[in-house]
């Protein structure tokens, strides 16, 4: 009976029941709705409940007796050995923070307390999907954690570039990361969602469409790290001396404002320069060009939390600073290229409840979750329980307990006594109730359950309100980015139903993807509780274009020169650029550089086909009529025009360069400046890509 069984369950179920015989007797069960086998846990227990996890009542804390969770959680944690699960491919430097603007008086901790003091830092820059040797321009959340030695001990703010995630409990960040790594029967495709698993997940997912508003906006291709945001995600407490709490959500805010790519050139990024964000900060902090954000704090009462039209502990959810406008208290600088990769960058590690005294916790879901899951999956990555004896992690303060022993223990603790309370020795380490940490006391009532908190239901209200915040160049990318996705998924089903979710945010937005894949017929709304509102008010700050700041500061020209240029017009805007802090590379079709008019060697600092145009911000050709013509007929001189053109970048060109511009396909516009002197190029450069090209270069649906 067990053999008929198996073989009339899919091959799933096969490939996991042949190498687990039932015992005599045993029957595969099936659940009470249709076909489907039911879940278990390791042990075999029935699991009741995949999507919630069990909390002390419909809004409160997760409950450690949650070993469904529990489980769940720890396998997933321990999947991957030594590589990171998630966020494998980061890049790290060192700096300092700087408080500007104490919070005495709404937090004890003694780093948001104290202006002026420098609290050493080191950050960690990633990808989320990919693994450690995939691409630094992937389509991907970028992780933002920074680790703070401050005397107190160490403070971890374990965040990303977008303010909100995919998921609102941390059960179902396993299913998450399966639906989006490469599907494990062929183990591609990596560093990337665009694929049948991750969009069948977030099709059947609705929790995850504002977060999908993000990662399929320009957000998700940025420029640099150094131009990202950060955010905290969550909604911690901060607690002062008396006990009292106030809701807080952190932000990062680079000094440079924030910049992306377009999706073709991130593509033509990954091949060109796989290590483009790794090797820009590196270059940036060697040559003095000290990456630097502010930090910035929305604080709030738990009337204000009442009163917002969002749960404030949703992770999907955010508060827009025209509702709660930042505070700015301090400003961070990355100044330090560390020293060993994979002493300090591979082996740093971060967890949610390293926090110090007067940063605490709340009862957000996500957050419950991530406090089980970092310390356990460093134990494991790491090797052992003192990962945080290794220097990067190590915290700058003095460390007394009574923890001994262990893999790799690098602080042999002397005397006899390990343990609490003693009294055989004078010089024991003592709790200490007044300044140490101590948690918020919290009232919670209810009875113990697994639910979804109905103030957690509006899946769709915020999603639409980040699409009619952007700029229409981004709303265009946002489509053109579903789009893209969507095709590359083989099951139509899973396109109609992700498409079907779409129309719950916007009907517009829906027939717009619809239309880019080809979609006949009438599109299918999946049903929903919560309609999106659409009496939100715009929110400027969610868009890059909308405040981005103007400028060249540390950006990259890049000038295609051939023999027989002007070596006078290149030194006159090396010149203007280095005036606006700008950085000129050369490109020549040889490495060693090309003979200028006056007999003079201009050096590059690229062969025209390893500096591809997608690696500069902006490019001038400064070409004679004879280098032009030569370079017309050279392929890959024509592909460094053409992109330049088809990203939006401002180009500037001798007058004598016309014939190259003519054979790339490039239109004069006023992102295309011909003769003029370098000033006015850069000026232009300053205000950014000419969006209004892109209608001319690409299909807009």
């Amino acid at each position: 009976m067990a053999n008929e069984t198996m073989a009339k369950e899919t091959s799933g179920v096969n490939a996991t029941l042949e190498s687990h015989e039932l015992g005599k007797g045993q029957e595969l069960h099936q659940t009470a709705g249709g076909s489907h086998p039911q879940m278990t846990n390791q042990r075999g227990t029935v699991v009741s409940d995949d999507e919630n996890s069990l909390k002390a009542n419909e809004r409160g804390p997760d409950l450690l007796e949650d070993f469904f969770n529990v489980e769940k959680t720890q396998h997933f944690d321990h999947e991957r050995i030594p590589e990171r699960v998630v966020h494998a491919r980061g890049y790290g430097a060192r700096g300092h923070f700087e408080l500007t603007d104490s919070l005495a008086g709404i937090s004890k901790a003694g780093v948001l307390n104290r202006v002026g003091e420098k609290t050493p830092v080191f950050v960690r820059f990633s990808t989320v999907a990919g693994n450690m040797g995939s691409a630094d321009t992937a389509r991907d959340v970028r992780g933002f954690a920074v680790k703070m030695y401050t005397p107190e001990g160490n403070w971890d703010i374990v965040g990303n570039n977008i303010p909100v995630f995919f998921i609102q409990d941390a059960i179902k960040f396993t299913d998450l990361i399966h639906a989006a790594k490469q599907e494990p029967d062929r183990g591609f495709p990596q560093a990337q969602t665009a694929h049948d698993t991750f969009w069948d997940w977030a099709s059947l997912t609705p929790e995850s469409t504002h977060m999908l508003m993000w990662i399929m906006s320009d957000r998700a291709i940025p420029r640099s790290f150094r131009m990202i945001q950060g955010f905290g995600v969550h909604t911690f407490r901060l607690v002062n001396e008396e006990g009292k709490s106030t809701y807080v959500k952190f932000h990062w805010r680079p000094k440079l404002g924030m910049a992306s790519v377009v999706w073709d050139e991130a593509l033509k990024i990954s091949g060109a320069d796989p290590d483009f964000h790794r090797r820009d900060l590196w270059n940036a902090i060697d040559e003095g060009n000290f990456p630097e954000w502010e930090l910035g704090v929305q604080l709030f009462d738990e009337a204000f939390a009442e009163k917002f039209e969002f749960d404030v502990l949703d992770a999907t959810k955010l508060i827009p600073e025209e509702v709660l406008p930042l505070r700015i208290v301090g400003k961070m600088v990355l100044n330090k290229n560390v020293d060993n990769y994979f002493a300090e960058t591979e082996q740093v590690a971060f967890a949610t409840t390293d926090v110090v005294p007067g940063i605490d916790f709340t009862n957000d879901p996500l957050l419950q979750g991530r406090n089980l899951s970092y310390i356990d999956t460093q134990i494991t990555r790491l090797g052992g329980p003192n990962y945080e004896q290794i220097p990067v992690n190590a915290p700058r303060c003095p460390v007394m307990n009574m923890q001994r022993d262990g893999h790799m223990t690098m602080r042999p603790q002397k005397g006899r006594v390990s343990y609490s309370p003693s009294s055989l020795e004078s010089d024991t380490p003592r709790q200490d109730p007044i300044h140490g940490f101590t948690s918020f006391p919290a009232k919670e009532n209810g009875d113990k359950l697994r639910v979804r908190a109905e103030s957690f239901a509006d899946h769709y209200s915020q999603a639409l309100l980040f699409f009619k915040s952007q700029a229409e160049p981004e709303q265009n990318h946002i489509i053109s980015a579903f789009i893209f996705e969507l095709s590359k998924v083989e099951t139509k089903s899973v396109r109609e139903r992700m498409v079907g979710q779409l129309a719950n945010v916007d009907a517009t937005i829906a027939q717009r993807v619809a239309k880019g894949l080809g979609m006949k017929g009438e599109i299918k709304r999946i049903p929903t509780k919560v309609p999106a509102r659409t009496d939100l008010p715009v929110s400027d700050k969610l868009s890059i274009l909308k405040t981005m700041k103007p400028g060249v500061a540390t950006k990259q020209i890049g000038v295609l020169v051939a023999d027989g240029t002007d070596a006078a017009q290149v030194l006159a805007l090396e010149s203007a650029a280095a005036k606006m802090g700008a950085q000129v590379k050369i490109v020549a079709p040889k490495v060693g550089g090309a003979q200028a008019a006056d007999g003079s060697m201009l050096e590059a600092d690229f062969q025209l086909a390893g500096g591809s145009s997608v690696l500069f911000d902006m490019v001038f050709i400064a070409l004679s009529e004879m280098g032009a013509k030569m370079l017309s007929t050279e392929a890959a001189a024509v592909a460094w025009v053409h992109d330049a053109f088809a990203h939006l970048k401002v180009i500037g060109a001798t007058a004598e360069a016309e014939t190259l511009l003519k054979r790339s396909g490039v239109i004069v516009d006023k992102g295309v400046l011909v003769g003029g002197l370098p000033e006015a190029f850069l000026e232009v450069a300053a205000a950014g890509r000419i969006y209004s090209r892109e209608p001319s270069v690409r299909t807009v649906y």
